[in-house]
């Protein structure tokens, strides 16, 4: 088989296409031949040596979208259509950067799938995934007025599309650093922009609902923003910060307002299926803007 493996961290010249055997089918695991994947922020620190954890060599990718070739459970079948999204996947263990892998049984989730061509399906996990468990738990209803920051984020983009699928009329305003993405937002459907600059978003305006893809270092920034009874999920770390500092939850939240997140780890077959069908129900266009080849994993990178 064909597979990309990361001797060494590194820029994307590290990332090697190799051919070797098909990985052995071993107790409580599933041989996996996969049809595709999708790249995440994650596998690129990786790669760079920016996970701890993570040994090389490794075969990247926290996510894949296959066949089950071969399998040890009784809850399995070969043939069966899975997706698999994190549980350490292409960081203890070898990942989706192959055309097959092992994945441990309690971590893959079979899928059915009624209109969706293969290459949407590919482009669910873990972007769409994490917008729609978001989505979710922010409760949005039609009278919402709704921020996303980062929204020219890949999850920000994912979002906007469930919810204009939706709710086409809802108030959805995005923020930027650079406002020469003004147009592309307005055009995916974004009522307003608004620019992000160190941290500080420049406006007066307050929201019922925020998506904050930003994290930690503009969570507060983000709270002043939110009206009374407002939801803000915390589910991104773009900023760089992992974590809180300084946050007194009694003096930040003190205007009867809920911060919560999404953690994409949170994974079931039937948080899985819900996504697909809610995809399935309103239309939405998950078709992937562009694709590579594995033998393109360096510029994909």
């Amino acid at each position: 088989m064909q597979c990309v493996r990361v001797s060494r961290a590194g820029g994307p010249e590290v990332l090697e296409l190799l051919e070797f055997p098909k990985p052995k089918l071993k107790d409580g695991w599933s041989l996996i031949k996969i049809q595709g994947f999708g790249m995440n922020h994650s596998e690129i620190f990786t790669r760079k040596g920016l996970s701890p954890s993570v040994k090389f060599p490794r075969i990247l990718g926290i996510e894949c979208v296959g066949i089950i070739e071969e399998t040890t459970a009784e809850n399995l079948n070969v043939g069966q259509q899975m997706i698999s999204i994190m549980g350490e996947i292409g960081r203890d263990f070898d990942g989706g950067y192959a055309e097959y892998t092992l994945i441990p049984n309690h971590q893959i989730y079979p899928v059915i799938t009624k209109r969706l061509d293969l290459d949407s399906l590919i482009a669910l996990p873990e972007t769409y995934y994490t917008a729609f468990g978001a989505y979710k738990n922010l409760k949005i209803h039609c009278n919402d007025r709704i921020l996303v920051r980062a929204a020219t984020s890949g999850v920000g983009a994912a979002f906007t599309k469930l919810i204009k699928c939706e709710f086409p009329n809802i108030y959805l305003v995005g923020t930027t650093r650079n406002l020469s993405k003004k147009q592309e937002l307005l055009g995916r459907g974004f009522s307003e922009v608004i620019l992000e600059n160190d941290g500080i978003l420049h406006t007066n305006q307050t929201f019922t609902k925020i998506l904050d893809l930003v994290g930690p270092s503009v969570m507060k920034d983000s709270i002043s923003h939110l009206a009374e009874d407002g939801i803000i999920c915390s589910c991104g770390q773009l900023g760089g910060q992992w974590t809180l500092k300084d946050f007194d939850p009694i003096m930040e939240l003190h205007n009867n307002v809920y911060l919560t997140t999404f953690y994409s780890g949170n994974v079931t077959t039937n948080k899985s299926q819900d996504l697909i069908d809610f995809v399935e129900k309103y239309n939405v266009n998950v078709h992937p803007e562009k694709i590579f080849k594995i033998e393109q994993i360096q510029e994909a990178h």
